[in-house]
């Protein structure tokens, strides 16, 4: 339910490269580490319609 919430967030603010990686750093802290592989599987999807957004790209793939 915190995902599907989160992803609702993180489309509504993709307008704001800027705001957009706020919300998703929070979501990061917030979601289950299973969540966060749903999110960063879903973030590529995302991206890949939204170019603008790729560099956050970089908070979901660090190791």
């Amino acid at each position: 339910m915190i995902y599907d919430y989160t992803k609702s967030v993180l489309e509504k603010v993709s307008f704001d490269p800027d705001l957009f990686m706020k919300e998703l750093k929070k979501a990061i802290k917030k979601l289950l580490p299973y969540e966060v592989e749903h999110l960063r599987n879903w973030l590529v999807y995302y991206t890949n319609i939204n170019p603008q957004l790729k560099p956050c790209l970089v908070l979901v793939t660090e190791d």
